[in-house]
């Protein structure tokens, strides 16, 4: 009799883009509620980690009390927030921010992972992306460790958090969102085409990623290092195209990683090395017959640049700069999806 109602267990590719795509939209909101979690000033707002009590938020204002406490022993209160008169109020706003951004990374775990296990029960996943898919679970669990690894550098001898530390957080949510987009365009072809094989990544799309790879890097420095705030001008820095203020004290590589200047000019100049390639890839990306990929990578990283210079001119505008930081992540699929385009051939 239960067999009778059982799902059917054939490969069913076509069920898992839609789950995939699901998972990737929360993945793309998480990054904006981070965005939004640092440009408040609210990651450092939960002092400890706890993956399973710390689903609950405070319920009662003792509760609130004793997490404002926990709150007031590290450096960003003691040094910043303290003396300029946090309440409870505005500890409750920030740590708000820092509790939905854990808590979507919860719900992204379990969208994940429960899926995968009835998928997997229902023998539905086709041969050879159970490695794929666990892959990119283990490294949903990773991205929560890297998340507490980050908020643990600025909790002692900081007052904020690594921008090493941040850069490595941010990477590996939008390589995560990459990869389930890739993964969604390979199983959306073999739904089309049962003898289709996945995509391979070309040297060209592998170059065009590297060199947006930079860009995205030098942009979680400059969040990192508040380095949005050392110039409201463009295109020139102050009135000058390499700004003053730059310290190579420490030499050149220090300054090239550290130096909020340095690493703002650095982001500023690349984006346009970064537009050329994607330029190149879009109108290869074309040329395969993708027009719709073509259009979106041209539209994300145009909105993109405007954005980023918006949010240069507005003093970093919390909304545009949290925009900003959407609209980065929107281009990173475009990205993959023009590349997964290129290696259609190669994966044949």
């Amino acid at each position: 009799m239960l067999d009778n109602i059982t799902m059917p267990t054939t490969p069913r590719p076509d069920a898992l883009v839609k789950w995939l795509l699901g998972v990737a939209l929360l993945v793309f909101a998480m990054v904006v509620v981070g965005g939004i979690t640092r440009l408040t000033e609210s990651g450092l707002s939960i002092t400890e980690w706890k993956p399973i009590a710390g689903t609950l938020p405070p319920l009662n204002e003792a509760a609130w009390v004793s997490e404002f406490e926990k709150y007031k022993q590290i450096p960003e209160y003691t040094e910043i927030n303290g003396p300029a008169g946090m309440t409870l109020a505005q500890f409750k706003f920030i740590y708000f921010w820092e509790w939905v951004h854990r808590l979507l990374g919860r719900v992204i775990g379990l969208a994940f992972a429960l899926p995968l296990a009835w998928f997997w029960i229902k023998r539905a996943i086709p041969a050879g992306y159970k490695p794929r898919l666990l892959a990119l679970l283990a490294l949903g669990g990773l991205q929560g460790t890297i998340g507490w690894w980050m908020v643990s550098s600025g909790l002692t001898a900081r007052t904020d958090v690594s921008h090493y530390r941040l850069a490595v957080h941010l990477l590996t949510a939008l390589f995560i969102l990459g990869g389930l987009v890739w993964t969604a365009l390979d199983l959306k072809a073999l739904a089309r085409n049962s003898a289709s094989k996945p995509a391979k990544l070309t040297g060209f799309s592998l170059a065009v990623l590297a060199i947006l790879f930079v860009q995205l890097l030098f942009g979680a420095w400059v969040a990192g290092l508040n380095a949005g705030y050392v110039s409201n001008s463009w295109p020139l820095m102050n009135d000058r195209f390499v700004p003053d203020g730059i310290d190579t004290t420490k030499g050149a590589l220090y300054a090239l990683v550290n130096d909020p200047f340095l690493t703002h000019f650095v982001h500023r100049w690349w984006a346009w090395i970064a537009v050329i390639a994607l330029i190149m890839l879009a109108r290869r990306t074309k040329a395969a017959g993708a027009r719709p990929a073509s259009i979106a990578i041209h539209s994300a990283f145009g909105v993109q640049i405007l954005l980023g210079i918006a949010t240069v001119l507005t003093g970093v505008n919390i909304v545009l700069a949290v925009s900003h930081q959407a609209v980065g992540a929107l281009l990173v699929a475009a990205t993959v999806w023009g590349a997964h385009v290129l290696g259609r051939d190669h994966g044949t």
